[in-house]
């Protein structure tokens, strides 16, 4: 048979291989900012764009979408054409991938900061780029099953069956959780609501984590781990059972983020059972990984490459040990809203993505500049930088995590809370997130050893950008296997694996959510009697906690615990949030929960924060707590409140079937600033002069209204 002779282009991988660096340097650091303004709220030099409410979301961005994406698609377009022996379907689709992914990174770095946000946690970039990422996206799947349809190679290995369920996932998770009705060119609010939103937010959240921070990275796991090691993979078999099972599980878990929270029950114990079931197929894929392995441990030993490898996929065994474990009921009672859900989180990030990443990094570079590595010594010394910062990062929070689900529980022999004041818990965690930054100061210095590292050999060779390679055509003499259920008939038709992998990963959306838009948690009819829309001053500064990220420390949903009840108040009820677009229940409590913030705090019914404490504590949160690490907000009392918008807001609920009477957005602006006046007023006789239309009256306005209408 004929060999015919073809040409890989490196270039797009380089590119991408290079920008993957500079965004990890960004992401870490944004993050290292993030982690000692927990300690230290002044780091953000009163500067609203460096608060710990605005840089958070820019992190997790930085790290997934820039970091992570970039590295997934240097692996993609390295690893992709040697699979199937031809170059990429399209270098123009390669370049507008290029380009418009960088471009949306960098839009995500000036709009996050600015506070343009949807405020939903992972997909918090504002519509015009959600179609961006959208078309972007579009882009890059076409190219690579163009690519797929064009190869030489009978069938396609596993590595790209990963990619495959990457693309076809990310795509139906990214656009439909991004729903939205737009009111301005950077503002809108989620179609979804109250439960309806959380659904469908923790449905793309957590198979964010899913099909983007775990199926493309096993994808590189399943093509670079054989080849740096020479090694075949441990098991085909493995693999197949290990790919199917995953995609088709991952996709039903995200109910396990809402346990003991106002979703339906038959919700969350589905999310359980198939949380629990995952554990199989994902030890079966670490086990595969490993395995290859067998029999070159003293390559392991003395190649760190490979190193970082084994402790990628190590780190991939223990997160996936701990997700199913934290989804029984029992554990995520004591674990959720706790730091022990961001230790879980790092180390999937630092330890799996991470390590993976610059392994794969450390292995291209001396490809793409035909020279050996500038420094073996530099690399391991990466390598423990890296595994100890990541270790140093995550058990601190560990403790931390333990230690304020103890304290948030404990009551005294005569049955009250033995720590009433929630700050009690940040005192006792300090020295935990001391650590905490100190394993980010290490993890951060390694990665600044590898760009050194890395531009040193790339410095010493000459890029290497068309490798000349010939293979035969076996698409031409492809066997024709026999039953359906042969996957190596599915293997040689792309088009029709790609089809079999939507549908898989279809079926679990479509069980859970279709009963979420056709029954009773859709309208809410026996819940939602006395519940009343925001006012336009409510909405203004619900909008305005929101484009403060609030909701990254604060969570707005009671569970129904003995110790939560007798904190916060009555436990929340699904009703209650039906006019919530889109919801605000928080992941993580660095603050108190705020759901029953507008309610009397005493049994009596006759204590509750006056506005001029919101004032005082929104301004110079110090001054009411001097312990307190939330930063100052001294900007909501000098800035105006945007009236023009108003009435494109309440137009834009309206649509959404918040019950404002018609006509309403017309008489909007003169409500809001009676009640403004009114607020603004009382607070003028506390001895504290601001003027009426200022943002501190909007959220105070807003502040009071939550959970008030549980009361009525």
């Amino acid at each position: 048979m004929a060999l015919e002779k073809f040409t890989y282009d490196n270039k797009l991988a380089k590119n991408f291989a290079v920008i993957t660096i500079v965004w990890a340097i960004v992401a870490f650091l944004v993050g290292l900012i993030a982690a000692f303004e927990l300690l230290y709220p002044s780091v953000n030099l009163g500067l609203e764009y460096l608060t710990f409410g605005r840089l958070r979301p820019l992190h997790t961005n930085a790290a997934i979408f820039a970091f992570v994406g970039n590295g997934i698609f240097t692996a993609v377009y390295y690893s992709m054409p040697r699979l199937l022996k031809t170059p990429m379907w399209s270098k123009l689709l390669g370049q507008i991938n290029f380009w418009g992914w960088q471009l949306i990174i960098v839009l995500a770095a000036i709009t996050l900061p600015m506070g343009l946000t949807s405020g939903k946690e992972y997909a918090e970039l504002q519509w015009p780029i959600d179609i961006l990422i959208a078309l972007i996206w579009v882009a890059f799947g076409i190219n690579m099953i163009m690519t797929m349809v064009k190869r030489r190679t009978k069938h396609i290995y596993v590595a790209i069956w990963f990619y495959i369920a990457t693309f076809v996932t990310v795509a139906v998770l990214h656009i439909f959780n991004s729903f939205e009705l737009p009111y301005s060119f950077f503002g809108s609010y989620s179609v979804f609501h109250g439960a309806q939103d959380a659904m469908v937010q923790w449905w793309y959240g957590h198979n964010a984590v899913a099909f983007f921070l775990t199926t493309p990275m096993l994808g590189l796991m399943y093509y670079f781990i054989p080849k740096v090691s020479n090694r075949p993979i441990y098991s085909y078999k493995l693999s197949i059972i290990h790919f199917w099972t995953l995609i088709f599980l991952y996709i039903w878990a995200g109910p396990h983020h809402l346990l003991y929270q106002a979703i339906p029950d038959w919700a969350q114990a589905v999310g359980i059972v198939m949380s629990i079931a995952l554990l199989a197929p994902s030890w079966g894929g670490m086990i595969n990984g490993l395995l290859t392995l067998r029999g070159a441990w003293d390559k392991v030993r003395e190649d760190p490459v490979l190193k970082l490898f084994v402790v990628g996929v190590t780190a991939y065994g223990m997160s996936t040990f701990e997700g199913p474990l934290l989804s029984l009921k029992t554990v995520n009672a004591i674990s959720h809203f706790t730091d022990w859900t961001i230790a879980h989180v790092h180390i999937g990030t630092l330890g799996w993505n991470g390590m993976m990443i610059f392994g794969m990094l450390y292995w291209l570079f001396p490809k793409f500049y035909g020279v050996k590595l500038y420094s073996r010594s530099l690399a391991n010394t990466h390598f423990w930088l890296a595994t100890l910062g990541m270790l140093f990062f995550a058990i601190p929070l560990y403790f931390a995590g333990f230690t304020q689900a103890l304290m948030w529980k404990q009551f005294t022999a005569e049955g009250y809370l033995k720590y009433p004041n929630f700050l009690e818990t940040y005192i006792q965690i300090r020295p935990m997130h001391m650590l905490r930054a100190v394993g980010g100061t290490l993890y951060l210095t390694g990665a600044l050893i590898a760009v050194y590292n890395l531009f040193k050999t790339a410095n010493a060779g000459k890029f290497i950008r068309f490798q000349d390679a010939e293979a035969e055509n076996e698409v031409k003499h492809v066997e024709h296997h026999k039953g359906w259920l042969n996957h190596r008939k599915i293997e040689g038709k792309p088009v029709t694996f790609t089809i079999w992998a939507l549908i898989v990963i279809m079926i679990g959306g479509l069980v859970e959510f279709v009963p979420m838009f056709i029954g009773p948690f859709n309208n809410h009819p026996e819940l939602t009697i006395n519940v009343k829309p925001y006012t336009p001053l409510e909405l203004a500064g619900r909008d305005i906690y929101i484009k403060e990220g609030c909701f990254n420390c604060h969570s707005q949903m009671i569970r129904p615990f003995r110790s939560e009840v007798e904190r916060y108040g009555e436990y929340s009820k699904t009703g209650e949030f039906v006019y919530n677009h889109p919801f605000q229940w928080g992941s993580r409590r660095t603050g108190p929960d705020l759901a029953r913030e507008g309610l009397p705090f005493d049994k009596g019914g006759k204590l509750k924060k006056p506005d001029a404490w919101h004032y005082e504590h929104m301004i110079n949160p110090q001054k009411t707590n001097i312990q307190s690490i939330m930063p100052p907000y001294p900007w909501l009392a000098t800035k105006d409140i945007d009236m023009d918008i108003i009435p494109a807001k309440i137009r834009a609920m309206q649509t959404l079937g918040v019950p404002y009477p018609e006509g309403y957005d017309q008489k909007a602006v003169a409500d809001l600033q009676k009640q403004a006046h009114g607020i603004a007023e009382g607070l003028r006789k506390s001895g504290i002069e601001v003027e009426d239309q200022k943002e501190i009256i909007a959220m105070i306005a807003y502040l009071q209204r939550l959970g008030t209408d549980i009361a009525n």
